[in-house]
């Protein structure tokens, strides 16, 4: 593609094997720092196949919202699953800040989504982090049921916390200490467990979308718990029960999976790059 292109000429974009029409105006006017910004202001050369589309090697699923969002500012309604998985790509696009750094960016609009969806669910909490505090401070603890969807209680040690049956959604875990915690038949979808440690039981839970990057899941038992579209870039699951576990569409880029028996375990669609798999069973 030569560098003078006009600034109204069409771009074709091939995302992941999803393509997509452009003008190279939507791709530089909005956000004039992004990285879209940078490939297409001139004064790079991209290279185009036979068909003159330019390949970019990332998943297109969530391409029209960065598209939409470039020509007018719309931000989706998705599910909180959903959103962070378009954070990621509005991440790795860098779209930081809107023109002129007047406006702000797409990742600062979806974080403030996702916090005013928190402090809504809050409202609805039956428990606040203070709570969770004072609670944790006594031998036995049960959340067994509750509602927390939404808080924040990360880098709390909340091991041999029960939370058997309770809504989780939402819940902010990262750097939490879970060890023999609970979690049997709880809704977790949403919630975010980076860097946690949950050498936990997980039969039965619901993680679906959940960010588990880089999670210590030593032993944890994740028998029939679903996980589909879940984070698990980086997560130590050595000696992990996965009985039944449906990890369909999961990232397990990176992941710890050594002598892991994965026989029947649904991993249909799942991102395996880079994982560790020696000796596991398949």
């Amino acid at each position: 593609m030569a560098k003078d292109s006009d600034s109204s000429s069409m771009v074709r974009l091939n995302i992941g094997g999803k393509k997509f029409y452009t003008t190279i105006d939507t791709l530089t006017r909005r956000e004039p720092e992004s990285m879209l910004a940078a490939m297409f202001s001139g004064r790079h050369t991209v290279c185009q196949d036979s068909e003159g589309y330019i390949f970019v090697d990332r998943d297109g699923k969530h391409f029209r919202h960065i598209l939409n969002w470039l020509r007018d500012g719309a931000v989706p309604t998705l599910t909180e699953s959903e959103f962070l998985e378009l954070l990621r790509e509005a991440e790795y696009y860098q779209l930081l800040d809107g023109i002129w750094g007047t406006a702000k960016g797409l990742i600062e609009r979806i974080h403030a989504v996702i916090n005013k969806r928190k402090e809504d669910n809050e409202l609805d909490t039956e428990l606040t982090r203070i709570d969770i505090i004072k609670c944790i401070q006594s031998e036995k603890v049960r959340f067994r049921g509750l509602n927390l969807s939404g808080l924040d209680l990360s880098k709390l040690d909340l091991s041999l916390v029960d939370f058997s049956y309770a809504c989780l959604r939402n819940v902010f875990f990262s750097r939490a200490n879970l060890q023999s915690a609970k979690f049997r038949d709880v809704d977790a979808e949403g919630s975010i467990f980076h860097n946690a440690t949950l050498h936990a039981c997980l039969i039965d839970c619901s993680f679906c979308g959940a960010d588990l990057r880089s999670a210590h899941l030593q032993t944890a038992d994740l028998t029939n718990a679903n996980l589909e579209g879940a984070n698990l870039e980086g997560a130590n699951l050595k000696g992990a029960k996965l009985r039944n576990a449906n990890l369909k569409g999961a990232n397990l880029q990176r992941a710890y999976l050594r002598h892991v028996n994965l026989r029947d375990t649904h991993l249909e669609g799942a991102k395996l790059d880079g994982a560790n798999l020696l000796g596991a069973i398949r």
